[in-house]
């Protein structure tokens, strides 16, 4: 038998996500479900959770969902997925863009997620005509075995966090295209981290002045800067050496803006 939280996350992705049956939500969340997304929080499973879904589905009425990672303790899940679509607001314009979230349950069914989702990459496929490529799925993600958590992999995972998130050559950034750090790093917050095993998956704040990096946003470099960012990431021989890290631009780019 396989492990309950990913047997719930399943559910989540094939039975809610992928067949757009919100009724499936009454089943697996929580009426206090709260999901958190950089600065905003959609509290109340009923009252803003699935509002707020109905409107995405309205947008995406083809919407998938892509797992590509699964990592677990059993008590906590991390997702590392792509959701892709074709925008009626944009005349069918396709996209696909990366999204990580960090899950929370009671046992029963889902209390909270902090997620955060490469808004800016879709604004640009959807502004330029030419989708991303969807990258491979994983191939046995509803598999994934629980595995304990390792304090000395959170504490390297929250070091290199705190360090501003220094690159690494196997961590990929949102979609790929660069490496720019964004925000100067002068103040890290670790909002949450967990481990299995050597994954450790975390959300961050980081606030200092904006280096730069957004499109037609150069003007603002050195203006005081709030960046929220999820990761989930590998541990070996004391360091971080491989993961993805979804960050909010788009939320980035509309603060600076």
């Amino acid at each position: 038998m396989g492990d309950p939280f990913v047997a719930l996350m399943r559910r989540y992705v094939v039975d809610y996500t992928n067949s757009h049956d919100l009724a499936v939500c009454d089943e697996i969340m929580e009426p206090d479900y709260v999901l958190r997304m950089g600065p905003h929080a959609l509290a109340g499973r009923d009252e803003a959770y699935k509002p707020a879904t109905r409107r995405q589905l309205e947008q995406f009425p083809g919407l998938g969902l892509t797992v590509h990672d699964v990592v677990t303790t059993g008590e906590r899940l991390a997702l590392l997925f792509t959701e892709h679509g074709a925008s009626v607001r944009h005349g069918g314009a396709l996209a696909a863009w990366r999204g990580l979230g960090l899950y929370a349950w009671n046992g029963t069914r889902l209390t909270a997620n902090r997620v955060e989702q490469d808004y800016l990459a879709r604004r640009r496929q959807l502004a330029d005509g030419v989708p991303d490529t969807v990258p491979s799925p994983a191939l046995a993600p509803w598999d994934t075995p629980a595995r304990e958590p390792d304090a000395a992999v959170e504490k390297v995972a929250a070091a290199w966090a705190e360090q501003g998130a220094p690159a690494v050559a196997d961590v990929v950034l949102d979609d790929g295209r660069d490496r720019s750090g964004l925000v100067e790093a002068d103040e890290v917050v670790v909002d949450d981290l967990f481990s299995a095993g050597d994954r450790a998956a975390l959300h961050v704040t980081v606030r200092g002045a904006f280096r730069g990096g957004l499109p037609g946003l150069d003007g603002h470099r050195g203006a005081p800067a709030t960046l929220h960012a999820a990761a989930l990431v590998t541990v070996a021989d004391g360091r971080v050496v491989a993961g993805q890290v979804v960050r909010d631009r788009l939320g980035l780019a509309k603060a600076l803006s």
